[in-house]
């Protein structure tokens, strides 16, 4: 299922929608060059969100030297510098095109600054779940899976019944269809069995494929349903 378009009307343009869009598309080329030259590894180590990294600097901060704060609040940084990592071809086309047909409409909805803000904060909030759901993990996460998950959210809350316009692909027919809104929550969780493909050469394998990154999402939809409504 290919989600094109929806039915429902803008009366802003959704300029934030498009800066993060760009930005995601610009850190993507970033990473390629990054793994022709051999450094990929050693940056998404870097910046990617290890959850024992984060758990045992928390444990040193918290019981055995003050300043292991110091690694914590360097760690806690990489929860929001993730969310515009992607580690397959496959994730950030998926969740690029979410963004695209879902986030403007949201954004005319909440506004620049609010849409802004529950992209970060969710996205942040469902990598914190993914740490605290599994604290010795020591594969990095990466990706705007949680971020994005929040635009579903705050969407279908919004608009159930929005007609999507959806390019359904069959070997080699395309053909056109209308779905509701709410099929895409569905579709959603669907969607993330193939973000494998297309992987980038990122070592340690299984980057982005954890346990906790569903436990993450189902969060991150729920804040963004629950900003919507506040919303109202």
């Amino acid at each position: 299922m290919i989600p094109i378009s929806d039915n429902i009307r803008c009366r802003n343009k959704p300029i934030i929608n498009y800066w993060l869009i760009g930005i995601n598309i610009a850190v993507f080329f970033w990473e390629l060059q990054l793994e022709f030259s051999g450094g990929l590894g050693y940056f998404v180590n870097s910046w990617g969100v290890i959850p024992a990294q984060i758990s045992g600097a928390i444990t040193n901060a918290l019981f055995y030297n003050n300043a292991a704060w110091i690694i914590v609040i360097w760690r806690t940084f990489s929860l929001l510098v993730a969310i515009f990592l992607h580690g397959s071809f496959s994730q950030i086309l998926g969740n690029l095109l979410f963004l695209w047909v879902f986030g403007k409409t949201v954004e005319n909805i909440l506004g620049h600054g609010r849409y802004l803000g529950l992209y970060l904060a969710a996205g942040a909030i469902a990598s914190c779940v993914q740490v605290l759901a599994e604290p010795s993990l020591t594969v990095p996460l990466i990706g705007g899976n949680g971020a994005i998950a929040s635009v579903l959210g705050a969407y279908i809350i919004k608009f159930p019944k929005a007609k999507i316009d959806t390019i359904l692909p069959l070997i080699i027919l395309y053909i056109p269809i209308q779905l509701p809104a709410f099929f895409y929550l569905f579709w959603w969780f669907v969607q993330q069995l193939f973000y494998g493909i297309g992987s980038l050469n990122i070592p340690p394998v299984g980057v982005n494929q954890s346990g906790g990154v569903f436990w993450g999402q189902v969060v991150a939809i729920l804040i963004g349903a629950g900003f919507m409504r506040l919303k109202r």
